[in-house]
């Protein structure tokens, strides 16, 4: 006999006893906080890849490819709202009408040295994507950014910069290049890394907060030295074999 107070749906036998459970609405690496400035991308694929991304275990190039890989998911999202224009061309059959991106090319503008391991993957999508370079590294003992290196094509007020960096820890770094690149003229700018912690975040919004934040994870905090947590170490060695 069925339990008197059991759901219809939750007795045996009913087709809803049978289904598997719901999976959970956000992933537990994702910390709780929510900022106006971060949109987390929570595709299955991205989130499969940086899991294997975070082992230790993965190899430098395993961890190259991954981040690849992981850049150019994100790219479909972070461009999914780009201007377009109509364009009128022509088919080996006739003529037609088209759309295409409006306005000057895209330009990214990898933080090195880790920044650097993003570009590929975004490349290999946006191949007419131009290429700038910002040089700052993080004092291990103060953890402010300090800067060595600044180059970017011209036309700045035109174009869309995408700052690319894997970790948004402190947020110093990412708050320094994208005032760089404001003070250069910029308008409009997105910066896009792939695993941030709260307290980067929140730099980011209070400094920037026109700047829209693409992350594929937002972590738990920064343990005592402002790395991570859990994080997958440090992206710059992981990524050239460097210790």
């Amino acid at each position: 006999m069925t339990p008197p107070n059991l759901p219809p749906d939750e007795r045996i036998g009913s087709p809803a006893a049978s289904r598997p459970p719901p999976p959970p609405d956000s992933f537990s690496l994702m910390a709780a906080p929510s900022f106006a400035n971060l949109t987390v991308l929570s595709h299955p694929l991205i989130q499969h890849k940086l899991t294997i991304l975070r082992d230790r275990r993965t190899s430098t190039r395993d961890f190259k490819q991954l981040v690849n890989e992981i850049a150019m998911l994100m790219a479909y999202e972070v461009t999914k709202d780009l201007a377009l224009e109509p364009v009128e061309i022509e088919t080996p059959l006739e003529k037609a009408s088209g759309r295409q991106v409006a306005g000057k090319k895209l330009t990214l503008v990898p933080i090195l040295r880790a920044g650097l391991g993003m570009v590929e993957g975004i490349s290999q999508l946006i191949p007419s994507a131009r290429v700038g370079h910002i040089g700052l590294y993080r004092d291990h003992d103060t953890l402010r950014p300090v800067d060595y290196y600044f180059k970017i094509p011209s036309g700045e007020q035109d174009r869309a910069f995408f700052v690319l960096d894997p970790m948004l820890a402190t947020g110093g770094s990412a708050v320094a290049a994208v005032g760089a690149l404001k003070r250069a003229g910029a308008q409009r700018v997105r910066f896009l890394c792939l695993v941030a912690a709260p307290e980067g975040v929140r730099a980011m919004l209070d400094a920037h907060p026109d700047v829209p934040v693409y992350a594929a994870a937002l972590d738990r905090e920064l343990n005592a030295k402002g790395y991570i947590l859990p994080g997958l170490g440090d992206a710059g060695d992981r990524l050239f074999g460097t210790r």
